[in-house]
């Protein structure tokens, strides 16, 4: 079946696909959040587009025009509110389950394909022509691709223009504009305002002056995030020297921190979750990043957002699963669960192969030994960050004395990682699933756990369930269920397409009071990082002993 005819999955509540334009007002006029990135609200009389949660004073009905786009709202004429900066809205939840040409064609701009490789080779990592593409896209979405990857741009300016010191002409640059007289037109045209005059609204006190690319930012959310599931999560799979979690004893934050390898240069990531007693529904995460090369930021925001899921809709996810009589109670527990993504699918399958049927721990400690002996070492370490991960093409020629493990796994990593070198197998944002699961289990020792897994995270895929996972057939057993697996696929349809939240959730289990939320959010490295940073988190983990893996992947 061909992308333009492939349908949603069923029970899928989209906020968007039922809704009409009196709808809309409403929710513009109830200045309800959950809208905001789903569509934008532009005023006639004003010439201002907004988020539908803009604070201002609700405009006539007559003199409102909406749009399912940024780029679409700027193409018609309309500049960005500086009041509710709806540039800086999360996106639209659409690209996270849709599998169809428009939602892979989105996931590669965000990625920042356009910018690098040009329509051309958006089209081509699509498999469609670049006529198919912009017709489906201005469809859908109001904009082509140059348009959205312009709207795109536009704000990667704004965001350096206002949080740092750095010259304008190096901004122009790093932001993807192709000249300073481009930038300059762009800038205006979205924001009404010169490029000085924008960065003026923001107090000099409030930028950092660090020419090496140190950015403070906020990464907005929807809805309620559940970050101390995110940090425990990522915590329990940290490999060391390449990903850490640090607490600050004195406001009890803890911080997620890890290498990036990005498309120009490397990079450090750093984000916070929530202290405690804040509310779940805050709606932003603070985050800093230190990269090597500028022109490397917006690529390292959206790669972030998938890892912690920040586009998602939990209102919509919790509001089925919380009606099951299995996950109901988690459900309203605990609001806001995430099911994290990565921000790099090839170290992801490299980690999944890693973990077949040896605990969380173990897979740890096998990926970190790879790291040291085949990753590439930071310029300068960061607290306890020291390496890149390896590529796949660095381990697909390893000595396989170095893997730690039985000869059949051995073959099925090399060979796994052969094929991600090789581009036989594709795991970027832009892939058909369908095709990427097919390629992957033609694969020697890579099985249906292994391939449910990278779809769940590298893909990030909400509707996948993982039914022969220890984890969660131990989970289902703790809710008084039936964790065999045939039984447990079978209950799991009810739960679709949010099946992939349903095993986070069933991973997780109920709040254990005076522990973290799930196993293992002891740090993994000491010290501070570029700056002021936290403290290691001195808390035990309750366990080191779930497994990754099933029988169904052979070892």
């Amino acid at each position: 079946m061909s992308d333009s005819r492939q349908s949603p999955p069923a029970r899928c509540r989209r906020l968007d696909s039922v809704i009409d334009d009196d709808i809309r007002y409403r929710a513009v006029d109830s200045r309800d959040s959950r809208f905001d990135g789903v569509f934008f609200t532009a005023v006639t009389s004003t010439g201002i587009y907004c988020r539908p949660s803009c604070p201002a004073v609700t405009p006539k009905r007559t003199n409102c025009r909406f749009y399912p786009s940024a780029a679409a709202a700027q193409g018609a004429g309309f500049r960005a509110c500086r009041r509710c900066r709806p540039d800086s809205v999360p996106g639209s939840p659409e690209w996270n389950h849709r599998a169809d040409l428009v939602g892979r064609a989105m996931r590669l701009i965000g990625d920042g394909v356009v910018d690098r490789e040009g329509v051309a080779g958006l089209a081509d990592r699509l498999g469609y022509s670049a006529r198919q593409l912009q017709r489906q896209l201005t469809a859908e979405l109001g904009a082509g691709p140059i348009a959205l990857a312009r709207a795109r741009r536009a704000q990667t300016a704004r965001l350096l223009l206002q949080t740092t010191e750095l010259p304008v002409t190096e901004i122009a640059f790093a932001a993807g504009f192709a000249s300073v007289r481009q930038f300059n037109d762009t800038v205006r045209e979205v924001y009404d305002r010169t490029p000085t005059a924008l960065r003026a609204e923001v107090a000099a006190g409030r930028r950092t002056a660090t020419p090496a690319g140190g950015l403070t930012l906020r990464l907005a959310y929807r809805g309620a995030i559940d970050s101390d599931h995110l940090i425990d999560f990522l915590a329990l799979r940290a490999v060391p020297g390449v990903e850490e979690v640090v607490l600050d004893p004195g406001t009890g934050v803890r911080t997620y921190r890890r290498t990036l390898a990005l498309p120009y240069g490397h990079g450090i990531a750093e984000v916070d979750g929530l202290a405690p007693g804040e509310p779940r529904t805050r709606g932003w995460l603070d985050c800093r990043l230190f990269l090597a090369d500028l022109r490397d930021l917006p690529t390292a925001v959206q790669r972030l957002r998938i890892l912690f899921d920040l586009d998602a809709d939990p209102d919509a996810v919790d509001e089925q699963l919380g009606a099951d009589p299995v996950l109901g109670p988690l459900v309203r527990e605990r609001p806001g669960v995430r099911s994290p993504g990565h921000v790099d699918p090839h170290e992801l399958a490299v980690r999944a192969v890693l973990g077949q049927q040896i605990t969380v721990g173990a897979a740890r400690t096998l990926a970190g030994r790879l790291a040291e002996k085949y990753g590439a070492a930071l310029p300068e370490p960061s607290g306890g960050l020291r390496l890149l991960f390896p590529t796949a093409a660095a381990l697909a020629t390893a000595d396989p004395e170095d893997f730690a493990m039985p000869a059949a796994r051995r073959r099925a990593l090399t060979g796994l990682c052969a094929a991600l070198a090789e581009g036989v197998v594709r795991l970027d944002t832009g892939v058909d699933r369908e095709e990427a699961a097919a390629q992957l289990l033609a694969l020697p020792g890579i099985g249906p756990w292994t391939v449910g897994y990278l779809r769940m995270r590298a893909l990030a895929d909400p509707d996948v369930f993982l039914a022969s996972d220890l984890g969660v057939r131990h989970g289902l057993v703790r809710l008084g269920a039936d964790g065999e697996p045939k039984s447990a696929a079978r209950a799991a349809e009810a739960w679709a397409p949010w099946r992939s939240y349903a095993v986070h959730r069933l991973w997780a289990g109920p709040v254990v009071p005076g522990l973290s939320t799930s196993p293992g959010a002891t740090s993994t490295g000491p010290g501070p990082g570029p700056g002021p940073r936290p403290t290691a988190d001195p808390r035990p983990s309750p366990s080191t002993s779930t497994t990754t893996g099933t029988e169904n992947d052979p070892a």
